[in-house]
């Protein structure tokens, strides 16, 4: 079974249901009579990407006796991830992880969801509330490396259009910075940010504009996982693959396709797997009296990787063992 394949079908099941439990609902008490604990975990968006996360989630399970949790997807709105918050609330979660969609409009809804019970922020952060602690990407490092990229592909400088669903969530915020970081200094140009509201339709036609609207465009970026095949897609109906070049973020199976052929010159990938895995394992044991596993600065950073046409093949290796764990 390919990757693609085996992303496309477990977040399908996920996606019927809304939401996937997995574990039972309700706490229950352990032979020793300690509560079960009940955690959760919330998406951003509905994306292949969090089938990854999910993988680890289900894989800390394994590994953490008297823990259960429910894997919510978001439908991408702030709307979305409050009705899910607070249903989980009503039924007495433990600990809650979120990746907010708009951490800075959705602070009051993240502040009373932590004086109710623990709560983190993964992928995306909200540094600005109560939330415990972050745990996920340097985002602004994951930008450096994509600006990095950019000017190894584009040595002699150019203009570049950025595509994302959202400029207001943080790991957008920060990316962006990264990217201006990295290429300051460099004969690189960002003409614009281009958002899509994570509508996948309106991603390629944003780029199919872009197209038209700037010709003498040299490189495209996107930021979330979906961007990707967005823009290979858009660049490859024009005609145009090969000629503009692309770095992005995630492992998509077209995107991982198109480093391999050669028409993505990288894609910066976290690890989502890990996301999953380590926010319950953290939520659990602090829970549970572990205070050490908490840092000082409230964030807990997992490396990220730019992946190329020599490295592809052994990432996607590794990427697939790891959901063959399921």
């Amino acid at each position: 079974m390919s990757i693609g394949t085996t992303l496309r079908t477990v977040l399908m099941a996920g996606l019927v249901v809304g939401s996937v439990a997995l574990a039972s609902c309700g706490h229950t008490e352990t032979a020793a009579g300690t509560k079960k604990l009940r955690l959760a975990f919330v998406t951003n968006n509905s994306a292949n990407f969090w089938t990854i996360a999910r993988a680890g989630v289900d894989q800390a399970i394994k590994e953490i006796p008297d823990v259960e949790a429910d894997f919510k997807f978001s439908d991408g709105t702030p709307a979305s991830q409050k009705r899910i918050v607070e249903d989980l609330l009503s039924r007495g979660v433990d600990g809650i992880a979120i990746s907010p969609v708009d951490p800075e409009n959705q602070a009051s809804m993240l502040n009373e969801t932590a004086s109710k019970t623990m709560l983190m922020t993964q992928d995306s952060d909200a540094p600005g509330t109560n939330r415990m602690v972050y745990l996920g990407t340097d985002n602004i490092a994951a930008g450096k490396q994509a600006g990095e990229s950019l000017k190894k592909a584009l040595p002699d400088g150019g203009k570049i259009m950025v595509f994302v669903g959202s400029i207001d969530a943080q790991n957008a915020k920060d990316r962006l910075q990264g990217i201006k970081d990295a290429i300051a200094g460099s004969k690189i140009e960002i003409i614009d940010v281009r958002t899509d509201g994570t509508d996948k339709v309106r991603a390629k036609s944003n780029v199919q504009d872009t197209l038209v609207k700037f010709p003498d465009v040299a490189g495209l970026v996107g930021l979330w996982n979906y961007n990707g095949p967005a823009i290979l897609n858009a660049v490859k109906d024009a005609g145009k693959n090969g000629k503009i070049k692309i770095v992005c973020f995630d492992e998509e199976e077209d995107t991982l396709a198109g480093v391999k052929s050669g028409d993505i010159a990288a894609t910066i990938v976290q690890q989502p797997f890990e996301f999953g895995r380590q926010s319950i394992t953290v939520m659990a044991k602090t829970i549970r009296g572990d205070k050490t596993l908490i840092p000082a600065s409230k964030q807990i950073f997992i490396p990220t990787k730019a992946i190329t046409q020599e490295t592809v093949d052994a990432f996607a290796a590794e990427l697939k063992a790891r959901l063959d764990q399921k």
